[in-house]
Formats: structure tokens, sequence, C-alpha cells
């Protein structure tokens, strides 16, 4: 069996990384956001001309990386959301709301600081981790039905 799995949330981190690094052995296939900062806020204006209006040009991006977010999450079988130090990741909030709303499952990636601020999101989480590595260790439980060590 082959887990699609869609990494969203947090882009300043190696969060994906050590997830992706960790899960290398079993059969999984990643996709995830842009995660390059300018590239992402600029993309509506590059493809579809230019703004004056700071608004319009964040507004035409936002809409071309939300139909990219909704076919990854779509696809997805389980969905990854992290949310970083400072919590307050309005994107991956709304990502997490569409993944349940989908019916999808759902893994929140978030500190032990931020449980209570993140009470509704964790509540409709399948599971929430801490650090990338146990993310890893449930992919390897769904998949082979071995725990850790």
């Amino acid at each position: 069996m082959t887990l699609t799995v869609y990494l969203s949330g947090e882009i300043h981190t190696d969060w994906r990384d050590r997830i992706i690094e960790g899960a290398s052995e079993l059969d999984v296939i990643f996709s995830g956001p842009v995660t390059d900062h300018a590239a992402s806020d600029d993309c509506g204006v590059a493809i579809l001309g230019t703004e004056a209006d700071k608004f319009w040009h964040d507004r035409k991006g936002a809409q071309l990386n939300a139909i990219r977010t909704r076919r990854g999450i779509e696809q997805a079988d389980i969905v990854v959301v992290r949310f970083g130090e400072k919590y307050r990741q309005w994107n991956a909030a709304f990502d997490a709301g569409q993944a349940s709303a989908l019916g999808k499952s759902l893994i929140v990636l978030s500190l032990p600081e931020h449980q209570h601020a993140l009470k509704e999101v964790h509540a409709a989480a399948n599971a929430v981790a801490e650090r990338p590595e146990q993310v890893v260790e449930i992919l390897r439980y769904v998949l082979e039905g071995t725990l850790p060590g």
C-alpha cells in the first residue's frame, strides 16, 4: 500500500526534510505547498500580471496557491499540518479544516505549549505529534503495523 501524504504549514524549519528522510524506506509519496516564500507570494502577479495595490497582489497569489493546496489535500491519504513557534499560521489552520471537512486523516504537528491555543484544531486531528520523528513512526505504523524500537 502506498500512502500519499501532504505536508502543510510552517515553512521556516526543516520539519518536512526530517519526515521525508525518516520515511525514506517507507512506501510514501509526499507533496506540499510551494515553500519558497517569495515565489508563493508572487506567483499570481508573475503569471496573471502585476497589481498596483498590495491587497490584489496578495489575493492573486493566495488564489493560485489555493488551487495547489486544494488539489494536494484532495489527493492525499494523510495530511500533516505543522504549526511552528508562532502558532498563528492561518493557512495551516485552514488546511487542517479543509482536510477534516474532506474526511482526510489528519496529523497535527505542534509544540506542547500550544496545546490550549490549538485545542480546536487538535480536536479535529486523528493524532497530535510534537516531533517530526513521531510523524514518521505514525506513517510506519499505518503502513506496516509495527511499533518503534
